[in-house]
């Protein structure tokens, strides 16, 4: 059964090691992160400078084994407690194919909508991410149409993002 909490700026130690590669870097960051390998020193540094905002924070999950996911919340519009966007979503990669995935989306769901109020939930997800928007759609996400579709430049490529969202209720 994993369990939730604020994210501590120990769990960076962990949630690192989970990052094999630039390729899984950039899919989980795009290009928050200058260059591969990061460390815990960058993701704490990262968190840091969002922190006083008061919009964005970072949540861990975990079992009697310790850590094994983490994603972050935000608020995107600063004038509307609307919505919570989820971001940075991994899980240890050691741990996949249990249901982790699942099984913390639906918690930060069940967070976002009875804890904090909000009326929406969404995220995106690369298109070359398959798995992960495999997880998300198995866990009620809805992909939405924009009319201009985020992508960013990573590995010398352009990655587009498919949009993805729960309504409350919905």
């Amino acid at each position: 059964m994993l369990r939730l909490r604020p994210y501590k700026a120990g769990d960076a130690q962990t949630i690192t090691t989970w990052l094999k590669d630039e390729f899984a870097l950039r899919q989980w960051s795009a290009d928050r992160y200058g260059s591969y390998p990061i460390t815990p020193a960058d993701m704490n540094a990262y968190y840091d400078n969002e922190k006083d905002s008061g919009r964005s924070w970072g949540m861990t999950a975990f079992d009697e084994n310790g850590i094994v996911g983490h994603f972050t919340l935000r608020f995107p519009h600063a004038d509307s407690l609307e919505e919570l966007r989820l971001g940075f979503v991994i899980v240890d990669d050691a741990q996949r194919g249990r249901g982790y995935g699942k099984e913390m989306l639906s918690l930060a769901v069940r967070y976002a909508f009875e804890f904090v109020g909000v009326q929406k939930v969404s995220l995106g997800v690369f298109e070359n991410n398959t798995a992960a928007l495999h997880c998300y759609e198995a866990c009620g996400f809805r992909r939405v149409e924009r009319e201009q579709v985020e992508q960013y430049r990573c590995m010398g490529e352009v990655w587009r993002c498919i949009e993805l969202e729960r309504i409350r209720n919905g």
